[in-house]
């Protein structure tokens, strides 16, 4: 008896492990692909400047989990750090402003590994830091920074293809900017899940249109209980047949043929289900306007299609499945299906049935696209997890930094700007941040004492823009700062820096295009494409 007992006993369920646990929350944005994307990350950080909003950054870095970091900052820490930089104490005062902040930073996370340069007189050479260290994955530097030290990280960015994000911090103020490699383009976007929605309701394929015809078949003829679980599809594909009888074979388009398509599904439901009313119907009248309509191609996607790679770019798998995408909406009229179906009332096998109706579809486009993929130069060498990935978020795929490379687009911007603030009263909108970016880059090799210094540098970069009032005043603030952090600036924006590098690590969300300005005055930020 107790041998029977013993076969019979189910076996341990295992939790999650001690690093689930740990990075619980985070595993739910970026799954443990991202999680591992980020683990293998090593991050150098060139502090130039005052020292705070770079390790603001790290320390947002470091808690998920980053692999590796680097501090290369030949400062020495003084009384005023103090004063602005969490990380470092009065046991760091004469200490290396490096070594004591990479110390102090380590303790957040054991998981993670961290250095500093230069340790002595005879390593303070950046040049020789990076042709020695492994190749980094992404570069952060604040400013002010010297020219030369800026062209030579410009230099190994473009060398090695690293993205590089620069940030400063003075006052009020700051901003932050992301300069990559070429077209960066984000497959995993996380669109919200109502977006995702492609139920092809205009265009069935066989198989649903016989799921479809064999629920509705006898639809006047089926008890309540059947006639309150079908599902809110096959009821507007059912209406749909409907409606084409009677209108030559055409779909409801306009908002008022919609409208009137609503009425009609909306009249087929039983007021007298004892079941007490059909929520079913409920659903399909709600969705009309959301899924009547044939999908068109994406803003985002287009850009995709349209780009050319150049370079580099080219040897990237994800150009060979955009290619084959594009072919199969040039056939098919349609993109690959999401095979995502949206939950509903249903009984439980029927609702089964057609989530595997719409899985197997789904699989089917990715099939063929792969086949594509395949076939192409380079294609066997791609997994086939990429091409599924893409398919399934094809509508949502983004491509990030189009701009040519060294295209500078500050005057054209800044001229836009200014003329949307002459309007900026009558259309109630906010006053452009494009002077505080004007401004904090005037000082980007150098901080200056005075506002005439500081409007002087602004006329450099973009002749003329002194005369504008807005800039005038920030010229002020920013003088009257003296280039000095704000420790609860430079927290802020460095949370917002550490959020895009995790989200260009971990290519999924979106990170912003360019350049994000922020006021501290209004609490307010404004995304520039610089």
């Amino acid at each position: 008896m107790t041998e029977i007992v013993a076969s019979q006993t189910p076996p341990i369920l295992h939790g999650p492990s001690e690093k689930e646990r740990k990075y619980d929350r985070q595993l739910r944005l970026w799954a443990a692909s991202g999680q591992a994307a980020l683990e293998s990350a090593n991050i150098l950080v060139v502090n130039a400047g005052g020292g705070t909003v770079v390790v603001e950054t790290l320390k947002n870095l470091i808690l998920p989990g980053i692999g590796r970091f680097t501090i290369y900052d030949d400062a020495i820490v003084e009384e005023a750090d103090l004063g602005v930089n969490f990380f470092l104490d009065e046991a760091s005062l004469g200490q290396s402003r490096a070594k004591s902040c990479t110390e102090l930073l380590l303790e957040l996370n054991p998981e993670v590994e961290g250095d500093w340069y230069p340790k002595t007189e005879s390593n303070l050479d950046l040049a020789k830091l990076l042709e020695t260290s492994p190749t980094f994955t992404m570069i952060l530097y604040a400013h002010p920074i010297p020219q030369d030290v800026f062209d030579l990280l410009q230099k190994y960015g473009v060398e090695h293809k690293t993205p590089l994000v620069s940030v400063h911090s003075a006052g009020f103020y700051s901003y932050f900017r992301i300069r990559l490699p070429g077209a960066f383009p984000i497959v995993d976007t996380h669109p919200d899940e109502t977006a995702t929605t492609d139920l092809r309701l205009l265009a069935p394929w066989p198989e649903l249109t016989e799921f479809t015809s064999e629920l509705t078949a006898n639809i006047d003829a089926l008890d309540s209980h059947e006639h309150g679980h079908i599902p809110y599809i096959a009821i507007l594909l059912h209406f749909l047949e409907r409606w084409r009888a009677d209108h030559d074979g055409k779909d409801p388009s306009t908002y008022k043929e919609k409208t009137a398509f609503r009425q009609t599904v909306a009249e087929g439901a039983r007021r007298d289900n004892p079941e007490g009313g059909e929520e079913n119907f409920d659903e399909a009248v709600g969705a009309v306007l959301r899924n009547i309509d044939r999908p068109s191609l994406p803003s985002g996607l287009h850009e995709v299609f349209e780009y050319e790679p150049k370079g580099f770019e080219t040897k990237s798998g994800f150009w060979i499945i955009a290619k084959a995408v594009k072919k199969f909406y040039e056939e098919h009229n349609a993109l690959p299906l999401s095979g995502k179906v949206p939950d509903m009332k249903a009984q439980s096998k029927v609702y089964v049935k057609l989530q595997t109706i719409y899985k197997n579809k789904a699989r089917k486009d990715a099939a063929e696209v792969l086949a594509t993929v395949q076939a192409a130069s380079g294609g066997k060498d791609i997994d086939p997890g990429e091409v599924d990935l893409f398919c399934k978020n094809a509508a949502f795929v983004k491509l990030i930094n189009a701009t040519p490379p060294g295209e500078n687009r500050l005057t054209k911007v800044f001229e836009e700007e200014m003329a949307n603030d002459e309007n900026a009263e009558v259309m109630m909108a906010p006053m452009s941040l494009a002077p505080i970016y004007l401004a904090l880059q005037a000082t980007a090799r150098a901080s200056s004492s005075s506002s005439t210094d500081i409007l002087e540098k602004i006329d450099e970069l973009v002749p003329g823009a002194s005369k504008h009032e807005q800039v005038t005043k920030v010229a002020e603030e920013l003088a009257r700062t003296g280039g000095g952090e704000l420790h609860n600036i430079s927290a802020l924006t460095g949370g917002m820096v550490a959020q895009e590098m995790i989200k260009i690590i971990t290519k999924q969300y979106v990170p912003i295009d360019n350049t994000c300005v922020f006021d501290g005055i209004t609490s307010r930020c404004q995304i520039l494409r610089l």
